[in-house]
């Protein structure tokens, strides 16, 4: 377990000593909150504060990017650099390497996360989560589901540069139709059924109804749910030093 939590700080470093994600994970994701309120905090339609609504679903943008952009990075980069091999020859196995990889690119989240919440609570007025423990659900569900995803690309590409490729096409429609940018409340209702079927809309969903404390649906956390066990298991399975 120490040898484990060493990893996770080691990497961790390495993430943070690294702008271009530190910026997109940390000071990116403020500036969208800036700009999106600038207009001020009027309400939705159906009576949600803008900033009510707006830093839950950034805060799935903050999840989705360490997850589905710069998780499977680094692991293609290992391999690339002959770093996964080099393991292969250690007690490391991939479940242990996918175990710290994630923890340490969801640090990286929870830094952005409480980043975004603090700057919402105290400059924008934004309402403290009804049921932080709905929050903290969805949010870990939310990571390991498009965690996941991210370590099923980290496991089969060759290269960090096809990794940051493939995660950004798979990133950007994601966060545009689930919710994560765009309010679903001014959604067309054919935006929204498509959005729906996006692995990161259930995240924006459940984190959104435990900050303004709707019970969690048991179907949208089931899904992400579903999502981690195929996606993380098929990840196991097809992994390449």
């Amino acid at each position: 377990m120490r040898g484990f939590t060493h990893v996770i700080a080691v990497e961790l470093k390495l993430i943070m000593r690294d702008p271009m994600s530190g910026f997109f994970a940390l000071a990116f994701p403020v500036i969208m909150l800036w700009v999106k309120l600038r207009g001020g905090n009027k309400p939705l339609p159906g009576g949600v504060p803008v900033v009510d609504a707006t830093v839950p679903m950034l805060i799935v943008f903050v999840i989705g990017l360490a997850a589905l952009v710069v998780l499977p990075a680094t692991l293609a980069q290992y391999r690339e650099r002959r770093v996964l091999k080099r393991l292969r020859v250690t007690p490391a196995s991939p479940t242990m390497l996918f175990g710290a990889q994630w923890a340490a690119h969801m640090l990286l989240a929870v830094l952005g996360t409480a980043l975004l919440t603090l700057i919402g609570l105290t400059a924008y007025g934004l309402a403290a989560p009804a049921d932080p423990g709905s929050v903290l659900l969805a949010w870990l569900l939310g990571a390991l589901s498009l965690g996941a995803i991210g370590l099923l690309v980290g496991s089969l590409v060759p290269s960090g540069r096809t990794a940051t490729v493939i995660g950004l096409s798979v990133f950007f429609p994601m966060v545009f139709l689930s919710g994560a940018v765009i309010p679903r409340e001014t959604m067309s209702g054919p935006m929204r059924a498509i959005g729906d079927l996006t692995p990161m809309a259930p995240a924006v969903q459940a984190i959104r109804d435990g900050w303004a404390g709707a019970p969690a649906s048991p179907a949208t956390l089931g899904v992400m749910v579903a999502v981690f066990a195929v996606f993380g298991g098929v990840a196991l399975r097809t992994f390449r030093w």
